[in-house]
């Protein structure tokens, strides 16, 4: 953010304070959602003063293509067309690039997002004395680290993880391979997972699968949905959620937390929904340290 954007934003928070007497709290979210906006402009090179109606749609689209709730992207559309009406009111625009910007649909089902201490009592009340129980934690905490879908998950090798660079080699839609960062919490949970995964008999062809069922194959997605739907339920969560909740989550706090959109799109390998371009580059470092500063296991 340059030195006007960040007078601008100053003024903007002044003028929440003094003409629209709001609490401190309120204020405080108001500004976090404009943060969102302001760093997914900077990542696209455009000036907030130079936003055209184009550019906000496809903010909105990455935040749905991300699966943010309904609710939250309301929230933030709200707050970022308050800003500019700011911004037009006080003459540094002309025309607010807002006016025909929609908030999203209420109709539009999203899935369930879990909060951080919801996902930290699913994986507390794993028990580690059962069978399989260091191998279900191992999972939900590579699937929420990571933000896989199930069927990532599932094709998992012992090749595919990096443990000296905290990285694991995700094959996705389309048998296109990415790099992603795993939690160091990921990957000690993997690490006590191998002394049980050794002991199975593994059956042929599944040498290199990294998570087993108990007769020495890949484990089903129907597998993990129900390890995921009695978790919850040990968890006293009533949400209707599912493996794909985790990678929803996964995304929604990465954001709340202020991660690069574009670095999170490619975590989860997203192809862009409003371009046919080429995501811009964004390399293996940068990836690393948005998953360390944002993500709630590395806190």
């Amino acid at each position: 953010m340059d030195t006007k954007e960040t007078l601008i934003t100053d003024k903007y928070r002044t003028h929440l304070l003094l003409e629209k007497n709001l609490s401190p709290n309120t204020i405080e979210a108001y500004i976090d959602d404009l943060n969102k906006l302001l760093r997914f402009l900077e990542s696209e090179g455009i000036s907030v003063f130079e936003v055209k109606y184009q550019d906000l749609q496809q903010f909105v689209a990455q935040l749905y293509d991300l699966g943010i709730s309904t609710r939250s992207s309301a929230r933030i559309i709200s707050g970022i067309k308050s800003f500019y009406r700011f911004l037009t009111l006080e003459d540094y625009l002309r025309a607010d690039p807002t006016e025909l910007l929609e908030s999203p649909k209420t109709g539009i089902k999203l899935p369930e997002v879990l909060t951080v201490d919801e996902i930290d009592r699913m994986l507390a009340g794993i028990d580690l004395s059962k069978p399989f129980g260091q191998r279900n934690r191992a999972m939900l905490e590579t699937l929420y680290s990571c933000g896989l879908r199930v069927s990532e998950l599932t094709g998992l090798k012992f090749s595919d993880v990096y443990f000296e660079e905290a990285f694991i080699r995700v094959e996705g839609k389309g048998n296109k391979q990415r790099l992603v960062p795993i939690s160091e919490q990921a990957l000690h949970e993997i690490k006590n997972y191998l002394y049980d995964r050794n002991l199975l008999p593994v059956k042929k062809g599944f040498e290199h699968t990294l998570f087993l069922n108990k007769n020495g194959k890949a484990l089903t997605r129907v597998m993990i949905f129900h390890i995921v739907k009695a978790q919850a339920a040990q968890a006293g969560i009533r949400k209707v959620i599912s493996p794909h909740t985790f990678r929803h989550s996964f995304a929604t706090h990465l954001l709340e937390g202020g991660a690069n959109l574009r670095a999170i799109q490619m975590m989860l390998g997203h192809e862009s929904i409003t371009t046919t371009e080429l995501y811009t580059h964004i390399d293996r470092e940068f990836l690393r340290r948005e998953i360390i500063m944002h993500h709630p296991r590395n806190k």
